[in-house]
């Protein structure tokens, strides 16, 4: 378990050291006006080369690399050239991370509330009108464009039941709808896996020799059917978890919620490049970590999975 867990977080380290590196190449390859701001050409020669030089911009591309990571082992994210000039990257991004963190994970737990259940559901009504009716809301989530529903719920639902439109961080009420409306892609996820993998185990052979046995239908579905079903599903519970807190660009600019949704996208345009490093070395992080914790609880879960590979080498 050690050497698997210590080969996957070897591989978790090399998938974002590559990502970082390339980021940062690539932004150092774009032209040198990017750097300054957008009043560039206004700029004297002599302005130039001492804001280039107090950046680093003047040292070789290897160097600036050098000082770039032993910067981030010290937890220095840098600061912003563009954005908020002279500003700290992690004082501008803690607070919006923040917010976004906890509409997503009011959101996530919305979704494990109402999804796995309905998967539960649907599996054990297989062919009722309840399934039919789960199906239909999972099939309308993923071919609806989320820009459609979401215009659709802030519009009527919001007037509908009398609630804002807008978010406020004092306000709980116009929490509802942000995390409402985020929740439902996951929700259809969980819903559709959950089904499938419960439909998986309820043809397995010992589900059949349990019934010959006469166990009852609710102790199966407990004690086999859904332990077993939940299995490849943990694996997806913490990449989702951690990926709903960085927010969503489109829903935090249409419930004007102040996240970090939007931000990258944000520093992108004014091409601020240590804000746009810090974003995508926070979100690949995000990312990869949550795929690592993934492999572990499947691991912690299911203990056969770590015997695999040896079983297979006799």
């Amino acid at each position: 378990m050690l050497r698997y867990a210590l080969k996957r977080l070897f591989g978790a380290f090399a998938s974002l050291f590559i990502i970082i590196t390339t980021i940062f190449v690539l932004l150092r390859l774009m032209p040198i006006e990017g750097y300054l701001g957008a009043n560039w050409d206004k700029l004297s020669p002599e302005t130039i080369a001492q804001r280039l030089h107090s950046r680093g911009l003047d040292q070789p591309l290897i160097v600036q690399l050098g000082r770039f990571y032993a910067a981030l082992l010290r937890g220095d994210l840098g600061t912003s050239w563009i954005y908020l000039e002279g500003r700290s990257i992690t004082q501008i991004v803690m607070p919006k991370l923040a917010i976004s963190a906890k509409v997503g994970l009011l959101a996530m737990l919305v979704s494990l509330v109402l999804g796995i259940p309905l998967g539960i559901l649907m599996a054990r009504k297989k062919g009722s009108w309840i399934d039919s009716l789960g199906t239909g809301f999972i099939v309308l989530v993923n071919a609806v464009p989320i820009v459609i529903y979401y215009l659709f719920i802030q519009i009527y639902l919001s007037g509908l039941l009398g609630l804002p439109i807008l978010f406020s961080k004092s306000k709980y009420l116009s929490w509802i709808m942000p995390v409402f409306s985020l929740s439902l892609w996951s929700t259809a996820s969980y819903a559709v896996w959950t089904r499938r993998y419960m439909m998986d185990q309820m043809n397995q052979n010992y589900v059949q020799l349990a019934r010959a046995k006469g166990l009852s239908g609710k102790q199966m579905m407990v004690r086999h059917i859904f332990r077993n079903a939940f299995v490849p599903i943990i694996q997806l519970l913490p990449s989702n978890l951690l990926l709903t807190i960085v927010g969503s660009i489109y829903l935090e600019s249409l419930y004007s919620v102040p996240g970090t949704g939007g931000l990258l996208i944000d520093v992108i345009q004014r091409q601020d490049n240590t804000m746009v490093q810090a974003l995508v070395l926070i979100y690949s992080s995000i990312g990869i970590i949550g795929l690592f914790l993934g492999d572990m609880l499947m691991m912690i879960v299911d203990p056969r999975i770590r015997f695999v590979k040896g079983e297979s080498e006799r």
